[in-house]
């Protein structure tokens, strides 16, 4: 079903990215999927799925709302269940996993078995309240993937934002104190740095190398945890840092508002990869723009209606050239390695699915 007034090239894009769906189900069996080649649509998986599993559970979660298929409902809980154990690991990224995992579990449609998912939610929101660092007012990076464990980065914001939100008022504090240390740090100079390294020799933030200042994805997760932040009063009460004048600036940077509808993977590589995954990612948080208070509505909709237009008729596989259709093609995994640099990559899958299901009226993105 679509809503009256949305393009009618939305819902069947919808219904093509969540078809392929299927094909990702039998490609991966127990497994989640991280990113597939362009190919022939294989992916490469991962056995507890990394940072990236709460998009497989929730684009399950999508189709399930979608369909109201028991069967469907029954596979997005039952992967959301094996998620569990990451509500008790010692990352950030719990906010992407266990956000994102569950949120899209509170959809009409999604049927009594969504219940573990908010059981596991809550699980989650109070575990990551409580490793909150007095000190330095965040949920660490952590040790869980490795790497140094007192990291600030942009993509340890967002699903951190609305999931500490959900452990109450000490929640919702945190939630601010953790988006206000965050924008500090990466909006604090000229560009954009999205990742800092905190040196316990000197109790000082220093910048790091890599991702590098023009990663694509750092801007974008940065305006989708503003985002999340503008839609929750009890967080803007704790915030110390302005949004106004942020959203302005993640916008104007780098033209997320006017710029190209498709970025380049790194910003200092004009000629090198675009992202598709950036491009839905900013379309979600401009939908999410575009429903918070004061906030003007039309602007944001249209440029986000123009970016998922773009990923859906260049970008989306239509199947008949030996791979499978309704693939996102040109996710760009991680630039700086040249790792699956023009690949389908599952959160890029996960957010146009999300963006064309609120184009279509299918989602509030208000509780996504």
């Amino acid at each position: 079903m679509t809503a009256p007034g949305a393009p009618r090239w939305a819902g069947h894009a919808l219904d093509g990215v969540l078809a392929r769906v299927a094909a990702t189900e039998a490609d991966v069996g127990e497994r989640f999927p991280l990113y597939a080649d362009p190919a022939d649509g294989r992916w490469t998986s991962t056995r507890r799925g990394s940072w990236t599993g709460g998009f497989w559970a929730g684009l399950l979660w999508l189709r399930a709302g979608r369909t109201g298929e028991p069967a469907h409902q029954r596979a997005a809980a039952d992967r959301t269940r094996r998620l569990g154990p990451w509500a008790d690991a010692d990352t950030v990224t719990r906010g992407l996993i266990l956000w994102y995992g569950t949120a899209a579990g509170r959809l009409p449609g999604a049927g009594p078995d969504a219940r573990a998912a908010a059981e596991l939610r809550a699980r989650a929101a109070t575990a990551c309240l409580a490793a909150v660092d007095a000190r330095l007012g965040i949920v660490p990076w952590g040790g869980a993937l490795g790497g140094p464990r007192l990291l600030a980065r942009a993509d340890g914001v967002p699903g951190m934002v609305p999931l500490l939100a959900a452990a109450g008022p000490d929640g919702a504090a945190a939630a601010a104190a953790h988006l206000d240390a965050h924008l500090a740090l990466c909006l604090g100079g000229e560009e954009v740095l999205p990742a800092w390294r905190f040196d316990e020799e000197t109790a000082r933030w220093q910048a790091c190398a890599s991702p590098a200042p023009g990663w694509s994805r750092g801007r974008a997760w940065l305006l989708l945890a503003v985002a999340d932040a503008l839609l929750r009063p009890e967080v803007l009460r704790n915030l110390a840092t302005p949004l106004d004048g942020t959203v302005d600036r993640l916008l104007v940077g780098e033209g997320l508002l006017t710029g190209p509808l498709v970025p380049p993977a790194d910003h200092a590589r004009r000629d090198g990869p675009r992202d598709t995954s950036a491009a839905a990612i900013t379309a979600v948080a401009l939908l999410k723009l575009a429903q918070a208070p004061g906030r003007p509505e039309g602007r944001y909709t249209e440029r986000a209606t123009r970016i998922l237009a773009r990923l859906v008729h260049r970008h989306l596989s239509g199947g008949g050239t030996g791979r499978p259709s309704g693939m996102l093609l040109d996710g760009c995994y991680e630039a700086d390695r040249g790792l699956a640099a023009r690949h389908e990559v599952i959160w890029g899958d996960y957010f146009l699915a999300l963006g064309l299901a609120t184009l279509v009226g299918a989602v509030d993105l208000t509780r996504t």
